[in-house]
């Protein structure tokens, strides 16, 4: 193992990918709403952590709920209501309508268009900020010109093409739904993500750039629209004097105590961006000379939060790797390196890394769902694309990506000893 170097030892405590950064007025906060007995999901956290998400984003209104998970299933609901009408009781307001979504993404931000009763629609990744490619997303209207909903998340904290993708959005008479949960802070063309859909989510879950160990947010400009979510995420309760519900509702608030530890974080975003930021560009200078690549961006329009960095190994230096539902297996090969070898010997130290997302078309749940790549319909090439025939861009970035220890707590000398490690890969 890579430890048994004499100069590399395992750390002694572990390095994490991304985890909670505590600093002390969080807890005050929390104490707050303990002595003052607001524990449940009405209190003054809440009421911050809505005007502290509201002002820093710049929208008019933040709903706090229990997740971003949540949150993206309100902007579902809403859109679907909004384009289809309110659906009949026992269905949900996209049922049997496409929906455009990511494909290189978690799949909380495709779960929730199923929750509504939609059929999500991949569409292909691009390479130069490894979001939805505009290209396909044109594609995909050519093949489906009845959609009238697009789901875009910005993966690892990188803001996509948003301005072409909203162009289309416009041409086609659709709605945006944006998935920003991994992207708070993050700006393009000088505005923060999470401002530029039609309805957007925000997390703070525990491994986000801010947290509450969970939580989230729904933004929006429209107060009707916040006001339903309110009302929906608390059991949809009627303005009477007993419970009165005429509509199916959701558990969905915050809690007052969650809110208190975001309210407390809220002042140490920046804090946190720009410790990630100087890991990602630690991670960049000093593995340049390798056959690896950093996760991009458009350097003239988006400036990351840099959630997490990322390792792309060239084509030409990668080993034999083969993956299975669950397993994998790789032959080391000098020169030349893989992602489970690199997530080994990272691991080997005690540290955390992962393999990049796996595409949402290649998920055993979404794989009888259609795909589109800018050529077509991905789903009659997956076989040329196994066999190298044509280029699917989110497998190809899946099958090379590894993302690295990005932990906000990791000092300039771990980061060293896990760069060192990774060199060593490739020896």
């Amino acid at each position: 193992m890579f430890y048994r170097d004499a100069n590399i030892r395992p750390f002694d405590k572990k390095v994490w990918l991304s985890s909670p950064t505590m600093h002390g007025p969080e807890l005050e906060y929390v104490k707050k709403a303990y002595e003052t007995n607001w524990m449940s999901t009405i209190g003054e956290n809440i009421n911050e952590v809505e005007r502290l998400a509201s002002e820093y984003i710049g929208v008019k209104h933040a709903v706090a709920l229990s997740s971003g998970t949540a949150a993206l299933h309100m902007c579902m609901k809403l859109a679907g209501e909004r384009l289809y009408g309110q659906p009949p009781m026992g269905h949900g307001s996209l049922e049997g309508h496409r929906v455009f979504c990511s494909d290189m993404t978690f799949d909380a931000t495709v779960n929730p268009v199923v929750y509504e009763g939609g059929i999500p629609v991949f569409i292909d990744t691009e390479r130069e900020t490894w979001n939805m490619d505009p290209a396909a997303l044109e594609k995909a209207f050519e093949i489906y010109p009845e959609v009238r909903l697009i789901v875009i998340a910005h993966l690892y904290g990188t803001p996509g093409k948003i301005d072409e993708i909203k162009k289309i959005a416009e041409a086609h008479n659709a709605l945006v739904v944006e998935d920003a949960a991994e992207s708070l802070g993050a700006i393009y063309k000088r505005k923060e993500t999470g401002t530029f859909g039609d309805y957007a989510a925000i997390s703070f879950n525990g491994n986000k750039i801010i947290t509450g160990s969970s939580g989230g947010c729904f933004l929006t400009n429209n107060i009707e629209d916040a006001n339903k979510v309110r009302k929906w995420s608390t059991q949809s309760r009627e303005n009477a004097p007993w419970y009165q519900h005429e509509e199916i509702g959701f558990n969905y608030r915050m809690s007052n105590v969650i809110a208190g530890i975001i309210r407390g974080q809220f002042e140490y975003l920046d804090e946190h961006i720009t410790q990630k930021t100087a890991i990602y560009n630690r991670y960049k200078e000093e593995l340049g000379d390798l056959p690896v690549s950093v996760n991009p961006f458009e350097n003239d329009k988006a400036t990351p939060n840099f959630w997490l960095s990322c390792l792309l190994i060239d084509k030409d230096a990668m080993s034999k790797e083969i993956r299975g539902e669950t397993e994998y297996a790789y032959i080391p090969e000098k020169g030349k390196s893989c992602p489970h070898e690199i997530l080994e010997a990272i691991s080997s130290i005690n540290a955390e890394g992962r393999p990049i997302w796996k595409p949402m078309h290649m998920q055993p749940i979404y794989r009888m769902n259609p795909f589109i790549t800018k050529s077509g319909n991905g789903r009659a090439r997956t076989n040329a694309y196994i066999s190298g025939a044509v280029e699917d861009i989110g497998m190809d970035i899946f099958s090379r990506g590894v993302c690295l220890p990005s932990d906000n707590k990791m000092t300039t000398e771990q980061q060293d000893i896990v760069i060192a490690v990774i060199r060593r890969c490739f020896d």
